[in-house]
């Protein structure tokens, strides 16, 4: 009976309207044997006709996977939804393509939609989205017995696995690039203020920009572009201070609205990309084709890091004593022609 009093269908109604043993049933829902279409379409059928729902927990007990994958998302007044939305798309369709489904959480509070589901048995796994530099779940993933897969690297990311692009890399990238093509002195217009305090790959590919810089011996200016949202305001002035200053190389990490504010006013001073002015989008995880002037693009791919935290959570369930580690995916460089060597 349930928690309202209804009475709950049993595995061993379903057995006697498809007029079967309990033990086929229970073959046709898990797959662990083969059965018959015909009788496994009489199965199905008494199951949607009867409303049967195993217990989750019962599942588990069984050895029995629920096939569904929790995913914590947690939106925020400052959360950037056509960003975290393409990964939590990818994450669903990744998932999908290996026969699971996607329960998204959703709460502000992550921690608690991540102890709920972790607690009630009703996901063979957990992947997290939007990692936060102390972000809590990282000892929640460390205490439950449910695989968990960060895409993401939290700054104590012992004991955990994780999965992301390799930002310092990206970084690295980036400067060596202007670097090689003659410039000292280079411009990144990052995220907004409160993106780096509370997600973590704005912090690492600032590092890996300021770390090559240094080692290039090359003279680095960031600004943030925004409090909690993009302020075109704020960009247009952080790119006129750079270019009175002389700057004539940009890194930009940032969404498209950031790219969109530099390019009109570099046009508005009569620069050319790739001409007068070299610009370059790290980490950009939109389609900067559909940007007016084609830029340099290092690009962030949600489907590369969500398609891998899958995998890697199937492969903690199929390989219980598989070692937790970090899997950093390699930058690549996508030329368009928006780089060009310095003016003496």
């Amino acid at each position: 009976m349930s928690d309202d009093g209804v009475l709950m269908t049993t595995i061993h109604q379903v057995a006697e309207a498809a007029g079967v043993s309990i033990s086929t049933v229970s073959y046709a829902l898990s797959g662990k044997r083969p059965v018959s279409e015909k009788t496994r379409r009489r199965i199905e059928d008494a199951v949607k006709t009867l409303g049967y729902e195993p217990d989750a927990g019962a599942r588990m007990l069984a050895g029995r996977r629920t096939n569904i994958f929790g995913l914590t998302e947690p939106l925020r007044a400052d959360t950037h939804a056509p960003t975290h939305m393409a990964f939590v798309l990818a994450t669903a369709v990744a998932a999908r393509r290996r026969g699971y489904d996607i329960l998204l959480l959703t709460d502000e509070q992550a921690s608690e939609g991540m102890n709920r589901v972790a607690a009630s048995n009703l996901v063979d796994a957990i992947l997290v989205l939007d990692v936060a530099p102390d972000d809590e779940r990282a000892d929640i993933a460390r205490s439950v017995h449910s695989p968990t897969v960060f895409i993401g690297i939290p700054d104590d990311a012992h004991g955990l696995t994780c999965v992301d692009l390799d930002f310092e890399a990206a970084g690295h990238i980036a400067v060596d690039r202007l670097a090689d093509a003659g410039h000292t002195a280079v411009t990144l217009l990052g995220q907004t203020e409160v993106s780096y305090r509370k997600s973590n790959f704005p912090r690492r590919l600032l590092r890996g920009v300021q770390d090559r810089a240094e080692a290039r011996g090359l003279t680095l200016e960031w600004a943030t572009t925004g409090v909690t949202t993009t302020d075109a305001s704020a960009v247009r002035s952080a790119a006129e201070r750079a270019l009175d200053r002389g700057d004539r190389a940009f890194i930009v990490h940032a969404v498209g609205d950031v790219h969109e504010a530099l390019l009109e006013t570099l046009a508005a001073r009569g620069l050319i990309v790739g001409s007068d002015v070299s610009v370059i989008s790290a980490a950009a995880s939109f389609d900067t084709a559909a940007l007016p002037v084609p830029i340099d693009t290092i690009p962030l791919v949600p489907q590369q890091s969500c398609e891998l935290a899958v995998d890697l959570a199937v492969r903690h369930l199929d390989e219980p004593g598989m070692p937790a580690r970090i899997h950093l995916i390699p930058p690549e460089y996508h030329s368009a022609g928006s780089v060009t060597p310095a003016r003496e």
